[in-house]
C-alpha cells in the first residue's frame, strides 16, 4: 500500500487553442507570477486571431513515497518528506526565481520529479510536451508526428520553451528531444538545466511495461518490446549523449542507489530522485552564485551570518 507524501499537486496550466493555416503556429505563454504562482496560460495566436483559453485544472495528488508496510518503512518515509521540504526550503533562497528544466530520456521520470519540485519549491509545473499539443491543437504527440512531422513538433517545442523562459518560478519537465536543438538551450540556460540520468535497461524495461503508443520514435511493432525498446534507446542516447551532459546539473540514478545499498534503480522513489535533484542544484548555484552584485552580496552576506551562528 503506498504512502502518501501529501504533496497535492495544486500548480495550474491552461492552454489556448488557436487556428491558421499554412506555417508553424507559435505560442505565447502569459503566466501570471505572484509569490507563490498557481496557475498559468498559454495563448496562441493564428493568422486568423482565433484564440481560445482552456479552463486550469489542478493535479491530482502525487504519491512520491516508498510502498511500505510496517513502521519502519513509514518513518523512512516521513524522515523523506521531512527531508525534502528543508532541503528546498535551503535550494530556494540561491534560486532567486529561476526556472528549474529537467531533461533526459523518454521515460526518466521527468514530469514526476518536477511536480515534486514545484510543490516543495512553490513554483508552478509545466510538462513542455503537453503545451506543445494543446498549442497544436492534438491529443498527443505521437498524433503530432504522424500527421505533421517532427520538425513540425520541435518548431513549436522551441517556440513553447522560447516564452516559458522569459518567466520565473517554474519547473518545466522538457521531452526527451529537447535537447538536440541548440536554441533550446539558449532558452535553458536563462534558468538551471538538471539531466535525470538512468540507466538504459531500467528505461527500456519500464517503456516495455506500458507500451510504446505514445511515444512515436519508439513505437514499432516488434515480438519483444524491451529488446526493441533498448535498441532505440540506445540509439537516441548516442545521438544525445553530449546534449544531456550540457546540463548545469547531473543527477545519476545508478549513483543514488549505490549510496543506498540497491543494485536496482528501480528501488528508488521519486521523492529519492528529487531530494538527489535539490543537492546537486545547490550544489550548482552556490559555486556560480557568488559574484559582484546585490545577489552575490546576498548571497555572501547569508553564508557569514551561518557561519557565524555555527
Amino acid at each position: 500500500m503506498e504512502a502518501s507524501a501529501g504533496l497535492a499537486m495544486q500548480s495550474r496550466a491552461a492552454v489556448g487553442v488557436g487556428a491558421g493555416p499554412g506555417g508553424v503556429r507559435r505560442a505565447r505563454a502569459v503566466i501570471r507570477v505572484g509569490k507563490r504562482p498557481t496557475a498559468a496560460s498559454l495563448r496562441v495566436g493564428g493568422p486568423a486571431g482565433a484564440a481560445a483559453a482552456a479552463a486550469a485544472k489542478p493535479l491530482a495528488p502525487l504519491y512520491c513515497l516508498k510502498a511500505s508496510r510496517g513502521h519502519d518503512s513509514l518513518h523512512n518515509s516521513v524522515d523523506e518528506a521531512l527531508l525534502l521540504k528543508r532541503k528546498s526550503e535551503e535550494v530556494l533562497f540561491y534560486l532567486n526565481g529561476r526556472c528549474i528544466y529537467l531533461v533526459g530520456m523518454m521515460g526518466s521520470g521527468k514530469s514526476t520529479v518536477a511536480k515534486i519540485l514545484a510543490e516543495v519549491l512553490g513554483y508552478s509545473f509545466f510538462d513542455s510536451d503537453k503545451l506543445v499539443e494543446q498549442a497544436v491543437g492534438m491529443p498527443s504527440v505521437a498524433q503530432i508526428f504522424k500527421e505533421h512531422s517532427e520538425a513540425f513538433f520541435r518548431d513549436n517545442e522551441s517556440s513553447v520553451l522560447r516564452d516559458l523562459s522569459s518567466m520565473r518560478r517554474l519547473v518545466v519537465a522538457t521531452g526527451g528531444g529537447a535537447v538536440i536543438r541548440p536554441v533550446n538551450w539558449k532558452y535553458m540556460k536563462k534558468g538551471l538545466s538538471v539531466w535525470l540520468d538512468v540507466p538504459l535497461d531500467a528505461l527500456a524495461r519500464r517503456i516495455a511495461q506500458v507500451g510504446t503508443a505514445s511515444r512515436p520514435l519508439l513505437d514499432q511493432p516488434s515480438s519483444d518490446p524491451y529488446t526493441a525498446a533498448f535498441s532505440k534507446l540506445s540509439m537516441l542516447a548516442e545521438q544525445r549523449g553530449d546534449a544531456y551532459a550540457n546540463a548545469d546539473a547531473r543527477v545519476s540514478l545508478e549513483e543514488i542507489a549505490a549510496k543506498q545499498g540497491h543494485d536496482d534503480v528501480s528501488k528508488l522513489t521519486p521523492t529519492d530522485i528529487a531530494i538527489e535533484a535539490l543537492l546537486k542544484i545547490e550544489n550548482f548555484v552556490t559555486e556560480h552564485s557568488i559574484s559582484s552584485g546585490p545577489v552575490g552580496d546576498l548571497i555572501v552576506d547569508s553564508q557569514n551570518r551561518r557561519t557565524k551562528a555555527l
